[in-house]
């Protein structure tokens, strides 16, 4: 008898948690479980990507309470107000109130969802996937009958919005919590001890098989540019950090640099640097080249590699572009040095402009250190499927 699982996420837009859930899913055999994934909008480049297979629900109404979520307060209530609805408006003002008091939305959140009744069938394993985000595990935890419960976190929590009170009384809900890092998961524990013995790392899964023959399908670079192309592969965002590289491209190009720069990506900061490569006048060579769900013919023929995070859970990205042989520079966020050993695999710079510039112009100039990364890339094995030996652990152990 299959096993039934259902993973609750935001939408399915280009991003690593998106990936990391599509990975994993594709390695589920699904003649042995029925996989549903719950979303809360249907949207994203990531929606024809979900395996055959995999059942696809989109929560019913959120439409209607997403603006309530999501919106400030006296927006909200004031809209209401016009709308003659006195009650719910003196409710929501309240209760905002109330909850940013004790630091703990769980009673916002329950009255939003007074009228949403309890999915009508029992999952085996239900997984607030897209963590932390409170709404969901809220959901997960209240609205979901299953007799496991999981909570994944995808980010350093110490560099997030994480609201402790709110994870503190809902996580006890839950029978595991996956951090995707080891040292994610350090900080994790060292912020609520009290989940300690429930918590444990999970990789997020990368085939380099699955890297490796995408590569081959999809169109790379098409241009004619003969110089140096370094590629950069993540949503336009300032937790991305691709500001930092902006100026650095430029200082190169002033320097003499035959370089040319690839942004692989999409997402709100995109205005913001589009007018930050106009004021350092480089708009032909650094190439925003918009979303891509198959980024690999590009990992595959850059010349340098680039992930300028401010802050990451465990890059999958990263995971990626060491699928191939190419020289990887990263910022030392949380989960780089599980990935990359500095000076043998890539090289790991702090989120500093002068340190970025140095290590690629140290690429640039010297063959034999580029030769190097190269050689010991190639014989590094980039496959953490094993991981899910652990999530089959949880669905076995229910009879």
């Amino acid at each position: 008898m299959q096993k039934k699982i259902i993973f609750m996420i935001i939408n399915m837009n280009v991003g690593g948690t998106e990936k990391a859930l599509i990975n994993m899913i594709s390695e589920i055999p699904k003649d042995k479980y029925d996989i549903t994934i719950l979303m809360l909008e249907e949207y994203g480049g990531f929606l024809n990507s979900v395996p055959n297979g995999v059942h696809i629900e989109y929560l019913c109404g959120y439409k209607n309470i997403k603006n309530v979520l999501n919106d400030s307060p006296q927006i909200i209530s004031l809209d209401l107000l016009k709308k003659g609805k006195m009650v719910r408006a003196f409710n929501i003002i309240f209760l905002h109130l109330i909850s940013k008091l004790i630091k703990d939305r769980s009673i916002f959140f329950k009255y939003i969802l007074n009228d949403y009744p309890l999915i009508n069938h029992e999952f085996d394993v239900a997984v607030a996937y897209a963590g932390p985000m409170d709404f969901i595990s809220y959901y997960v935890a209240t609205k979901i009958k299953a007799k496991k419960k999981i909570q994944w976190v995808h980010f350093d929590i110490t560099k997030i919005e994480f609201n402790k009170n709110f994870a503190s009384k809902i996580y006890h809900k839950f029978d595991k919590i996956f951090v995707v890092s080891n040292e994610g998961k350090n900080k994790f524990i060292n912020t609520l001890p009290n989940f300690k013995n429930k918590t444990d790392e999970f990789t997020n899964i990368v085939s380099s098989e699955f890297v490796v023959k995408m590569a081959d399908k999809g169109a790379g670079f098409d241009d004619d540019f003969k110089g140096v192309r370094i590629l950069t592969v993540g949503r336009l965002s300032k937790e991305k950090g691709q500001d930092l590289t902006i100026p650095v491209l430029a200082k190169l190009k002033e320097d003499g640099y035959n370089v040319r720069w690839y942004c692989i990506g999409d997402g709100s900061a995109k205005v913001e640097y589009e007018q930050l490569i106009k004021e350092y006048g480089i708009e032909n060579d650094y190439i925003l080249l918009g979303t891509n769900p198959n980024p690999y013919p590009f990992m595959k023929h850059c010349d340098i590699y680039v992930q300028s995070s401010r802050h990451e859970g465990y890059c999958i990205t990263l995971s990626e572009a060491r699928c191939f042989d190419n020289p990887i520079i990263s910022t030392n966020f949380t989960g780089a040095s599980e990935q990359i050993s500095h000076d043998q695999t890539g090289l790991i710079v702090n989120f500093d402009e002068k340190q970025m510039y140095n290590a690629i112009r140290q690429l640039l100039d010297d063959v034999k250190l580029k030769d190097a990364l190269k050689k010991n890339l190639q014989n590094e094995i980039v496959d953490t499927t094993i991981e899910i030996e652990k999530f089959y652990k949880i669905i076995n152990s229910i009879h």
